[in-house]
């Protein structure tokens, strides 16, 4: 390897409430040769980050871009209302938006959710983030809507959450894009999808064994020797026919 070479190595971008500890476990388990960076991002940003080649793939909220982008949808999030825990809501085990038509909801430049109108009385600002989004609810200000991944990411102790059964949700995937597949790539995606570590399956190229019978002409290659049954083999005739069994000799008298 010359000096302007540089090592191989994966860049593995993801949001926030996405944890990857499991994924890149099994990475470094399995190509502990090629180190795997991790890349966080804000969801929002997350699209032009693989687009401009920053990072390799990266777990993404949907929707993406599917004319750029190839995705594995991984799992869809329970979204639910982060609340004080001496707020009234804590009495039930789960709400409608219905129930939160007359309260202050916090709506972030941050949201990960595409809402048409969101519900609730607004806020008299948007918070800039999530994070300074809870800690207005934290002062009684209002209340949060999120998937369930970031109410547990900005846990605090005078806060809970519970589930919103008729609100929007958000979706993870695995995301990158189309025309940059590299083998490295189709490692992390058999990873994610549980492949074993033997697995080819996926793979853009062939392995080295299957390109060497590929490259042989067809006349070269060899043909296994038949199985022996362990029996002599009878003589032929000219003709090709099996030779008529001899008996036993007479004893002359």
């Amino acid at each position: 390897m010359t000096g302007s070479e540089e090592s191989p190595s994966f860049r593995l971008a993801y949001v926030p409430g996405v944890t990857p500890a499991k994924w890149v476990r099994i990475w470094n388990e399995r190509l502990p040769d090629i180190p795997l960076a991790l890349v966080q991002v804000p969801a929002a940003e997350a699209p032009e980050v693989l687009r401009a080649g920053e990072a390799d793939a990266g777990f993404v909220r949907l929707p993406v871009d599917r004319a750029f982008f190839s995705a594995i949808p991984l799992y869809t999030e329970t979204t639910v209302v982060v609340v004080p825990k001496d707020h009234l809501i804590t009495s039930a085990d789960e709400v409608t938006l219905e129930d939160l038509a007359d309260e202050v909801l916090l709506h972030p430049l941050d949201d990960v959710f595409d809402w048409d109108a969101p519900p609730g009385e607004p806020a008299f600002e948007r918070p800039a983030t999530t994070e300074d989004a809870i800690e207005l609810v934290a002062a009684n200000i209002g209340l949060l809507i999120v998937p369930q991944s970031l109410a547990r990411l900005h846990h605090r102790k005078d806060l809970t959450y519970r589930p919103v059964t008729d609100a929007p949700q958000s979706s993870v995937a695995l995301s990158w894009p189309e025309e940059a597949t590299t083998d490295l790539v189709e490692d992390f995606i058999g990873i994610v999808r549980g492949r074993t570590v033997n697995s080819t399956r996926g793979r853009t190229k062939p392995p080295a064994e299957q390109q060497r019978k590929r490259s042989e002409p067809a006349g070269t290659r060899q043909k296994p020797a038949p199985k022996s049954t362990g029996r002599t083999p009878r003589a032929r005739t000219a003709g090709g026919k099996p030779a008529p069994k001899r008996g036993k000799p007479r004893r002359r008298s």
